[in-house]
């Protein structure tokens, strides 16, 4: 599949895994595949399963946020999701070529997400 490239004039954080460009939700896959690999981030507010999570979520978006107010944001729609809102999957890049959904990951906002595996936020590092 060849990735879409999508311009937004509009480019907000929702919380560690999800953005909004221009009213349109959209899920970031990391460097992944859809429906094979991606990332997941914390979930906020009421779809948290303990208040550790609801925090670490916050803290997630507040990183995404930081990175999105950066120039020059690539994004590559690599697929949509079965959902009936039918989320489009993304990778959005740096200039330098790097994703922020990696650098996420990296520094510890956000974990390797994989078909049928479940983070649990609430206990320790996994």
């Amino acid at each position: 599949m060849i990735a879409e490239l999508f311009v937004c004039a509009s480019l907000t954080a929702v919380d560690g895994d999800t953005v909004r460009c221009d009213g349109q939700l959209m899920r970031l896959l990391g460097g992944g595949i859809p429906f094979a690999s991606g990332i997941d981030a914390p979930e906020i507010g009421s779809h948290a399963k303990c208040l550790k999570e609801r925090k670490l979520a916050l803290i997630a978006k507040g990183r995404l946020k930081e990175l999105l107010e950066e120039r020059g944001l690539r994004i590559e729609i690599k697929g949509y999701d079965s959902t009936p809102a039918r989320r489009p999957l993304v990778n959005i890049y740096r200039e330098d070529g790097r994703e922020l959904g990696r650098m996420l990951q990296a520094e510890g906002f956000a974990r390797e997400w994989r078909p049928h595996q479940k983070n649990d936020w609430c206990r320790g590092k996994q």
